[in-house]
């Protein structure tokens, strides 16, 4: 495959995977993910698993909107690096109605002839004022 041909088929996975959020079905979630991922994700604990992961689906009413912007992808035949600024919206279950950006980097490996998300990290960012709040009210 070509570079252009590999970076393709990473987005189509990320895709994939945030349709699988958006829509919380967490074994689908689960079906992108490498075996041995890694992830720091912005809901606790500090690293989480299905059971979390489903925890957290649980809590909103109707799908997790999600919104990717300035998405940069490097690629190469078996190692691959995703970079954006993706929003989430919705409405949680206690009525809360989140809208909020964050950073994400993606990982990916290729296992038998497949991209896997091998890493993923999401962050936001907090005010340095001494307040040390989230800083959830940022928009590119």
């Amino acid at each position: 495959m070509t570079t252009h041909d590999e970076k393709t088929a990473v987005a189509t996975v990320i895709e994939n995977w945030s349709k699988a959020i958006s829509n919380k079905n967490a074994a689908q979630v689960l079906s992108y993910l490498a075996d041995d991922v890694v992830q720091f994700t912005l809901a606790p604990p500090l690293r989480q698993d299905e059971e979390d992961l489903q925890g957290w689906f649980d809590t909103w009413d109707g799908s997790i909107g999600i919104e990717s912007r300035d998405t940069a992808i490097s690629a190469g035949s078996d190692v691959a690096f995703a970079t954006s600024l993706v929003r989430m919206t919705g409405q949680k279950t206690d009525g809360e109605m989140p809208d909020l950006w964050f950073r994400q980097t993606i990982g990916l490996i290729k296992q038998n002839g497949t991209w896997k998300i091998a890493h993923e990290h999401a962050s936001v960012p907090f005010y340095m004022d001494g307040s040390f709040k989230a800083a959830i009210d940022l928009k590119p």
